[in-house]
């Protein structure tokens, strides 16, 4: 069985990974197992940039190949904003509820035809060789009130496209299988059958 490093400390994150590649010949191990890892500087401009910083640092202090994953939503009203700011749009400690009203507070006054926008998952793989990147996205818009209880973050005003209800008010299954980052594990998944094969 092939092990590798999930760049996270978020052990429901760890479980749910594990629980998505089950069947497979692979095994995410989490920060939480190298709790003297330092933190790493998420500075980068894109997804990509983010996630190769993640995937690097831990490759270079573990030794193990990485997976890593930089994740935002992008508003076209706001010119892709907030982009890899957003989980810190309202400050570097903000709250969920905080960026949410941020959001909230930036489009007021913006029309519904205006507020198209696309939830961006970015996952790299590295083994101290070439990065591998494996990118999924769901386009949509965004409401102008929270709706629903379910999920986290912007969920409760984003619609996805060919839907009514926000992916708060859709649940954690539909969400799973329809996200930006259901996308990008099915690619990451893909390429884990040929990799473990090698």
């Amino acid at each position: 069985m092939k092990r590798l490093v999930l760049a996270t400390r978020n052990r429901g994150k760890i479980r749910e990974i594990n629980a998505l590649f089950a069947g497979m010949d692979v095994q995410f191990a989490g920060l939480d197992e190298f709790p003297d890892m330092p933190e790493v500087m998420e500075d980068g401009e894109t997804f990509e940039e983010n996630a190769f910083r993640k995937a690097r640092d831990v490759f270079d202090f573990t030794g193990m190949p990485v997976v890593s994953e930089d994740s935002g939503l992008e508003v076209d009203a706001l010119g892709g904003s907030p982009g890899v700011y957003s989980a810190r749009f309202a400050g570097e400690n903000a709250t969920d509820g905080e960026n949410l009203q941020k959001l909230m507070e930036e489009l007021s006054g913006t029309p519904p035809e205006r507020r198209t926008a696309r939830f961006v998952s970015v996952f790299c793989l590295y083994d101290g060789g070439t990065p591998e990147y494996f990118r999924g996205h769901v386009e949509g818009m965004i409401i102008d009130r929270p709706r629903g209880e379910s999920g986290f973050g912007y969920d409760p005003v984003f619609v996805p496209r060919g839907y009514d209800r926000t992916f708060a008010e859709l649940g954690q299954d539909v969400k799973n299988r329809i996200s930006h980052r259901a996308e990008a594990i099915r690619k990451l998944q893909e390429y884990l059958r040929k990799w473990q094969r090698r």
